[in-house]
């Protein structure tokens, strides 16, 4: 049985990869591997999410199509916006998603046809491009880069690509590099879209995951973002609800009405007792957020130190669950480094490559383990230094 053409732009997805490699390596080592690919939290919801959650599975009703989404649930995203953004959201400016992903799929099937073009960050989150891919656009490129502390360069995008652009993928906090944006982007961002009519889908969701008391910001809390574009949040990294699946879209009510036209022809809505533990930790998890965020700084910080004193050294990440870390220049790229890594210390990355060009000189590094784990890397990394560096 033949694919689509369109099948022959995807291969297995690098996470896959990397967890065949692991098993292989516990098979033949008879170690336990340290994993940092994947951005899974382990940080479990705080008790009273998951408690609203296991008495709302018991309730025979709950199972029913949830084809709208409950009023209280969209009751609860306007307050939080409001509260935590100080954005007001219209009702018919809010679609609830199986997770933000499913968004990030989607809205280039709904607004390109083939070969119109999508801008998209370098490095990026791999659903960036195999969302372009699938409906067939043309994926423009934007390079991210360590002397432009990895905003956009608006100045160097071309005149062609500005014409062909119907899409904007934008991510601050970005995954991979940590990085943030200051006011004044938000504000270039905004007028960027208006002159070359282009819609912005932003992609917010490490917002609570912003280190050294710094707020993390909304697009939609600036001037005229609704106008230009809509936003992704989740409750994956916030709340730890990554395998709830989570999200919500916000902003302007033309794309949300339209991406709710799709979302009515391809499925059914949020499973009720994921909503009401939706709800309950917009309304009574903040003290979690502030918990989780101070967890990740504190292995951020860990990590770095050890493995400093191990022969490797990491720039801070301002935000995000992420590291975004250089490899030694003894290395042809980040896949070797990782393969290295892996082979000598039994430690897993994910090679930067694996997110664009740009992230050939990096592997990121997910600090989804807990501080004996990174003490553990540190010290086989301490032991391995001289074959490794």
């Amino acid at each position: 049985m033949e694919t689509a053409q369109r099948m022959r732009s995807f291969h297995t997805s690098v996470f896959m990869d990397l967890h065949a490699l692991k098993q292989e390596y516990e098979q033949k080592s008879g170690k336990s591997a340290l994993d940092f690919s994947l951005g899974s939290p382990n940080i479990a919801p705080e008790s009273s999410i998951m408690d609203v959650l296991s008495k709302a599975v018991l309730v025979p009703k709950n199972y029913r199509y949830a084809i709208n989404p409950l009023p209280s649930m969209i009751k609860a995203i306007q307050d939080w916006y409001q509260k935590r953004y100080d954005v007001f959201l219209e009702s018919d400016e809010i679609a609830l998603l199986q997770g933000s992903q499913e968004a990030l799929i989607n809205i280039p099937l709904i607004f390109c046809d083939p070969l119109d073009g999508v801008l998209v960050p370098d490095p990026y989150y791999p659903a960036y491009i195999d969302a372009p891919k699938l409906a067939g656009a043309t994926i423009l490129y934007m390079p991210l880069r360590k002397e432009n502390e990895y905003l956009i360069d608006f100045d160097q995008i071309s005149e062609n690509d500005r014409k062909n652009a119907k899409i904007m993928i934008v991510c601050y906090p970005n995954n991979p590099t940590g990085a943030i944006a200051p006011d004044s982007f938000y504000t270039r961002l905004i007028q960027f879209a208006k002159e070359n009519d282009i819609l912005v889908l932003y992609d917010n969701a490490y917002s609570e995951l912003v280190f050294e008391g710094k707020p993390g910001k909304s697009f939609l809390s600036f001037p005229g973002a609704k106008e230009v574009g809509v936003e992704l949040n989740s409750f994956s990294k916030t709340y730890g609800m990554a395998g709830a699946r989570l999200g919500v879209l916000v902003g302007n009510k033309d794309v949300i009405h339209q991406y709710k036209i799709l979302k009515s022809n391809m499925d059914y809505g949020v499973f009720l007792p994921i909503q009401y533990a939706g709800i309950q930790a917009l309304k009574h998890g903040g003290a979690s957020i502030v918990k989780t965020r101070e967890e990740y700084e504190r292995r951020r910080d860990l990590l770095i130190q050890r493995f400093a004193n191990s022969g490797w050294t990491i720039p801070k990440s301002a935000a995000t669950m992420f590291l975004w870390a250089p490899i030694p220049a003894c290395y042809e790229n980040s896949l070797e480094f990782s393969k290295q890594l892996l082979k000598q210390c039994g430690i897993i990355v994910t090679p930067g490559l694996s997110f664009g060009k740009e992230g050939e000189r990096y592997v990121r590094i997910a600090l989804v383990v807990n501080e004996e784990q990174i003490e553990e890397a540190a010290k086989r990394i301490q032991e391995a230094r001289s074959s490794l560096f």
